[in-house]
């Protein structure tokens, strides 16, 4: 768990999965490939995974051993056009790639799992003017995300990246630490 740093059982429905790939796939098409870079049993490889095989796209799976610089080798290849990602591996990302250039058909990156900070987005949007970003956010609990924002290319580098509003078919309420709206 990020919240605890202790383990936790988490029971996830079925019609939350379908409905965040519903979601998800309207969201993020066309998504023609992705790379799966992260292990099968984190819940963010929900999107990679399943969200190009419900388009009719294709899935690169990454070794977990290969880690950052096989997912730098594969970004620079014309092989991918999504990438479900954490701002920590976006900023290392960027300094292993950006330097050199990215040549690759990457159009999208879902961010999710951290905060995602202006700085970041601004080394992007100076490599990548027109990459589209979505910040994601959601509990392991709501199955992958259920709150998105579309970092536009206009968006003030200076602000805090919002976590953004509830995708279909979701209700957010924010709650005190009491557990009080």
């Amino acid at each position: 768990s990020g919240s605890t740093g202790l383990p936790k059982g988490v029971m996830v429905e079925h019609r939350g999965l379908c409905n965040y790939l519903s979601w998800a796939s309207a969201a993020y098409a066309p998504v023609k490939s992705a790379i799966v870079s992260s292990s099968f049993s984190v819940d963010a490889t929900v999107t990679s995974l399943y969200t190009p095989l419900l388009n009719g796209g294709v899935v690169h799976l990454l070794p977990e051993r290969e880690g950052v610089d096989g997912l730098n080798r594969r970004l620079s290849s014309p092989e991918c056009s999504m990438v479900k990602i954490t701002p920590t591996h976006m900023g290392a990302l960027a300094q292993n790639i950006i330097p050199g250039g990215l040549r690759s058909s990457l159009d999208l990156f879902v961010i999710g799992g951290e905060m995602l900070s202006p700085s970041t987005v601004r080394q992007w949007r100076q490599a990548r003017p027109h990459l589209r970003m979505v910040n994601e956010y959601g509990p392991t609990e709501t199955v992958v995300g259920c709150m998105m924002y579309s970092v536009d290319e206009e968006f003030n580098l200076t602000q805090t990246v919002p976590i953004g509003r509830p995708i279909w078919n979701t209700q957010i309420y924010l709650l005190d630490r009491y557990g009080q709206p």
